[in-house]
């Protein structure tokens, strides 16, 4: 996709995504030549590339801003781009995230929110943190359409075989691959015992998914690529790991053990997710809250999977 620079759209887009963006200008009102349409390429996704796209409106000075996102190549070994797309236009059917405005063969068009990306600082600013557990708790009990299966086993025996596939005899020997599959089975055998909440999980709650209004504080969740039915303490002890993270270190890869959330720390964050459903959510998580540190910790460790898939 050839939108690398700032400035107007090249000859050489795909002519289908011109047609798109044509399109929802004239829905709102605007009719534009495709010399009118400004580039700016904006940092931080990590599977797509994605860019800001301006024009002047016709009501003077005014313009109109929409995201374009362009998929990512070979992303297609970590998840389903059909099922991604099916999550996108559900939830801006609820209003949880941008509206999709338009489609085209290698992206898509979203609304333009109007708000920052977290950074890895935030994430441990107690007021933020605290709108993050509340945001967390609705997205957790939003009804989506088709399946409910928990899908987290499935897919870390996916990711391992396609780990396999592409890595050496030296490499897989090197990241301890072959002693993977046990350390599965035994997590999977040990955190399906008894009760376990099933929900709808983002499954990927690192800071650069999430933004915020400044003027609001209103919270978003955004990119739903991993999103999926799971255990819903698996979306709370992978936001706990994701506190670790900083994806714009030298190391992005390597997670920071000295920032991990205390035991204060993450037991205060459950305790808000409780607090969103007084009644009827607190005999739920207080199983998980009243369980011996161990096994709590156990719980909150699973999120490492999803950070050692990266490195895969």
């Amino acid at each position: 996709m050839a939108l690398k620079k700032n400035g107007f759209i090249p000859s050489s887009a795909p002519e289908e995504l011109k047609k798109v963006l044509v399109a929802v200008a004239s829905v709102w009102g605007d009719t534009i030549d495709m010399e009118e349409f400004h580039v700016f390429p904006l940092k931080g996704a990590m599977t797509n590339e994605v860019f800001q796209i301006n024009w002047p409106t016709n009501h003077g000075d005014l313009h109109q801003k929409v995201l374009v996102r362009v998929y990512g190549k070979g992303v297609e070994v970590f998840f389903n781009r059909d099922d991604e797309i099916r999550t996108f236009e559900y939830m801006s059917e609820l209003g949880q995230g941008p509206r999709l405005l338009g489609r085209f063969s290698d992206g898509r068009i979203e609304e333009f929110i109007h708000a920052r990306t977290l950074s890895v600082a935030d994430l441990r600013d107690p007021e933020i943190s605290s709108l993050i557990a509340a945001k967390l708790r609705e997205f957790n009990n939003l009804d989506m359409p088709g399946p409910k299966n928990v899908l987290l086993w499935e897919r870390l025996r996916t990711w391992l075989s396609q780990a396999k596939r592409f890595c050496s005899p030296s490499t897989a020997k090197e990241f301890g691959l072959d002693g993977l599959e046990e350390e599965i089975s035994i997590l999977e055998k040990e955190l399906t015992q008894g009760y376990q909440e099933i929900g709808f999980c983002h499954n990927d709650l690192q800071y650069g998914n999430i933004m915020m209004d400044e003027e609001t504080r209103v919270i978003t969740l955004i990119d739903y690529e991993y999103a999926s039915y799971n255990p819903v303490a698996y979306d709370l002890a992978n936001h706990f790991c994701e506190m670790a993270a900083n994806y714009h270190s030298e190391t992005p890869h390597i997670l920071d053990y000295s920032i991990y959330p205390d035991w204060f720390k993450s037991t205060c964050f459950a305790g808000l997710l409780c607090m969103q459903e007084m009644n009827t959510v607190m005999p739920k998580w207080s199983s998980y809250l009243a369980m011996p540190r161990n096994t709590l910790l156990l719980i909150i460790c699973f999120g490492a999977y999803g950070e050692s898939s990266r490195v895969m």
